[in-house]
């Protein structure tokens, strides 16, 4: 059985939202090993407008599941993150037990195979570029590279940073704002 931590931000967590996030999580249980101590931290969020964010994060030995969802229904919301771990899951166990195994030869695998029709075949499997691109940064501060990401329409913009003088990014965040990411 997982445990769930469950926290709650502007908004009280009842038993009802106790019971029905633990008894969603809990389906994951099926795909985990007897052998490991699995845990579960839900954060449910609510913001002025009454939509909610709720967001399920399951910290492992070497790799860590994340998901997150806005929804006006706190309960859809809780449906839609516990479907996407479940896909996670499915679709990168073999890949994730094998690369562990590689590593460690004594190693029990994190995820049980079960025996079920797989969501993708075989030959996705491993990680394929399908396209690559070559460019030269040019020289710019985050205001000129956002106004770059914008006309190009992407979301992300990759920028050498001409007070730094080193590569940065600039990205669109889902609230409309905008990110910077430094490196060093």
């Amino acid at each position: 059985m997982i445990r769930v931590e469950i926290r709650g931000e502007n908004i009280e967590v009842t038993d009802a939202i106790r019971s029905f996030i633990e008894n969603k999580v809990n389906k994951l249980d099926r795909y985990f090993n007897d052998q490991q101590d699995v845990f579960a931290h839900a954060n449910i969020k609510t913001y002025h407008n009454k939509m909610g964010k709720v967001e399920i994060t399951v910290p492992m030995k070497g790799l860590t599941l994340r998901a997150e969802e806005r929804h006006d229904d706190l309960y859809t919301a809780v449906d839609a993150v516990v479907e996407k771990l479940e896909r996670q899951i499915r679709k990168h166990k073999t890949k994730i037990n094998r690369k562990f195994r590689e590593k460690d030869e004594s190693h029990v695998d994190l995820f049980q195979v079960l025996n079920e029709q797989p969501e993708e075949s075989q030959d996705d499997d491993d990680i394929k570029i399908v396209k690559s691109k070559e460019f030269t940064l040019k020289p710019m501060d985050a205001e000129e590279a956002i106004l770059q990401m914008d006309m190009l329409g992407h979301d992300f913009f990759v920028f050498n940073d001409r007070y730094r003088e080193a590569t940065s990014i600039v990205y669109k965040r889902k609230d409309g704002k905008y990110g910077l990411i430094e490196t060093n």
